[in-house]
């Protein structure tokens, strides 16, 4: 779902800038009052995991389509709504600035489409209201509470990845394309990203089951009857896990990832070369806005990305994205791990 600056305006961009500017603000507004040490490592380590996550596209079967996880769900299970958006922002300007994933001028609308919904509606409207209800209580606090998260991660999921896909269908449409009606758009995007967020639910609910059986107060909002229940690993095995299956997932499983194009490409351009629909038929070399501004963010992109789509320039070595998934998940762990110190050292300074 990453957009790139050619589906979008000026206009509409900078707007989209402003929107995830002020829900960033806010988030870091919110979170120099936690004073959970736990969030630390933890916000590193699923940071980099997501970022590791999303370079694995999955195929859709029998559509000539692929999708991979967005993680707004999975960061905001773990760590809340304010710390998994930063932490998604991190994430989205990483592959932005040095993987050339996504346009720069389209950053803003990114971070809205994919981070957004699924840290701030997700976790107030879905995540939380499920996981403080009575849903499953009488199959025991950690049966309840596991079948809870499986149920608030498919369901967080698929719902926001429609709100996020239908955004991309509003903020092209405003930005006035008229190779994409509005209509054939909404029937192309919404099914395709219904499949995505059930394949997305499905891996975020696996990771924080894990988490739950290991140390189930690192989930948020877990009900008191389940927190109390005794924890099977310590905390570092937890982080531990999560990073070294960071690592596993960028600089092996990167190499599975499906070659389809994912449900943004697959609904401008089709798949016809596999066989499939041609869907809105769009030509990859011209098409969408030309702009200054675009032009201006695409001169800045070549200059900052040293690894462009995860590969060593001019040079087709798997290599390239081995190294990409190990140095991208680095990168992102390190940047959250800074956002968390600085939150605690103006903290300190206030108090």
């Amino acid at each position: 779902m990453h957009m790139a600056d050619a589906l979008l305006s000026p206009a509409v961009a900078a707007t989209m800038y402003a929107a995830s500017g002020t829900a960033a603000g806010f988030s870091i507004y919110k979170l120099k009052k936690d004073d959970s040490a736990q969030k630390l490592p933890t916000m590193a380590v699923t940071a980099a995991l997501v970022f590791a996550g999303q370079m694995i596209n999955y195929t859709i079967p029998g559509t000539g389509s692929s999708g991979h996880m967005c993680g707004g769900m999975l960061l905001s299970g773990l760590l809340g709504p304010q710390a998994g958006f930063l932490s998604m922002i991190v994430i989205l300007a990483v592959q932005c600035l040095f993987f050339a994933d996504g346009g720069l001028m389209a950053l803003g609308a990114n971070v809205w489409n994919m981070a957004f919904y699924g840290c701030f509606i997700g976790y107030y409207l879905i995540w939380r209201p499920i996981m403080r209800s009575s849903l499953f209580s009488g199959m025991g606090p950690r049966k309840g509470q596991r079948g809870r998260i499986i149920l608030a991660s498919i369901l967080g999921c698929v719902i926001t990845l429609q709100l996020g896909a239908f955004s991309v269908v509003l903020e092209t449409t405003f930005s006035g394309i008229t190779e994409l009606p509005f209509g054939a758009f909404c029937a192309l995007m919404q099914p395709i990203h219904l499949a995505i967020g059930l394949v997305e639910g499905l891996i975020t609910a696996a990771v924080l089951t894990f988490v739950h059986e290991s140390r189930p107060e690192l989930i948020m909002d877990a009900r008191t009857d389940d927190a109390a229940a005794s924890s099977n690993g310590s905390l570092v095995k937890v982080i531990l896990s999560l990073a070294i299956l960071a690592v596993i997932v960028g600089g092996a499983f990167s190499h599975l990832a499906s070659s389809n194009p994912d449900g943004l490409e697959w609904a401008l351009f089709g798949n016809e070369e596999s066989g499939y629909s041609a869907n809105m038929g769009l030509d990859e070399e011209e098409f969408g806005v030309e702009s200054k501004a675009a032009d201006t963010a695409a001169s800045i992109q070549e200059r900052t990305s040293f690894l462009p789509d995860y590969a060593f320039a001019d040079s087709d070595s798997p290599a390239g994205t081995t190294v990409s998934g190990i140095i991208g998940s680095a990168i992102v762990a390190a940047i959250a791990l800074l956002i968390c110190f600085g939150g605690r050292f103006f903290r300190k300074k206030e108090s």
